[in-house]
């Protein structure tokens, strides 16, 4: 979520989004079925697109991220295209304790604190102001959308970390929530599987989204340059299973070889 802009005032809203179920488990390569030792399962082993996202420091609000891709989920990583500027949350990023042990004095990422998720994350849904036409670039499922679009971010509620529209649950029940249409910075942007299934105050409505400025950061999302995203939105195919790794560069080097990254 974007922060800074009168319509990151607006209390947070919900268009209920696959995005907010578990991404799907990687499958065991068949000789790990067979019995046969293995290397243990990854969140990245199957899939064959990959954003890196990386942050000189844990309280870093800015960094670069890079998009590589491989023809098979044991290849190589290769990048494609430019390495692009991002701003992350206003006070950095901090671990999904569910994927990893943070170590001491590293930071856990909770609702309200500011700090976009570090880990890996399904990249499942594309959202934004045009109708479903006029982005036939857009490969993944496309949200358009609406004045009663909202993201909930009461842990109270039952739709917490979840997407939907207003006008079609049987209650109203959180306080608090985004109302999507109003920002924009939404006018295009990608659902970050970040605390799926939803956990209360574990943080939620984590998005790629439209940067307010080189300079600008965020309550928790990542965010870039219109042109950058658009072309990063138009290279992601769902088929491919496009996942988010989002680390300072000191867990860089702790999680390379763990998860193959490039």
């Amino acid at each position: 979520m974007p922060i800074g802009t009168r319509a990151a005032q607006v209390t947070l809203l919900v268009v209920v989004l696959a995005g907010c179920a578990r991404p799907p488990a990687a499958t065991a390569p068949a000789h790990a079925q067979a019995g046969i030792t293995a290397r243990p399962v990854t969140p990245l082993d199957s899939s064959t697109q990959l954003v890196l996202v990386v942050t000189p420091a844990w309280d870093s609000t800015s960094g670069s991220l890079r998009r590589f891709e491989r023809d098979t989920p044991v290849g190589a990583w290769r990048q494609v295209g430019d390495v692009e500027p991002i701003v992350v949350g206003r006070t950095g990023v901090a671990w999904d304790d569910r994927q990893v042990r943070p170590a001491p004095g590293e930071p856990v990422k909770r609702e309200g604190d500011g700090r976009s998720p570090a880990g890996a994350f399904a990249l499942d849904t594309a959202f934004g102001f045009n109708s479903r036409q006029t982005v036939s670039w857009v490969r993944l499922p496309y949200v358009r959308l609406r004045e009663t679009t909202e993201c909930v971010d009461d842990a109270r509620s039952a739709h917490y970390n979840t997407i939907v529209d207003r006008d079609s649950v049987p209650r109203v029940d959180w306080t608090s929530s985004e109302k999507m249409r109003e920002i924009d910075q939404y006018a295009y942007g990608v659902h970050v599987a970040y605390n799926a299934p939803p956990a209360p105050l574990r943080g939620s409505c984590i998005f790629l989204h439209v940067w307010a400025g080189p300079r600008s950061v965020t309550a928790g999302c990542t965010a870039m340059e219109v042109e950058a995203l658009k072309t990063l939105i138009g290279w992601i195919d769902p088929r491919r299973r496009p996942m988010l790794v989002q680390l300072p560069q000191s867990a860089i080097q702790r999680q390379r070889k763990e998860w193959s990254l490039p």
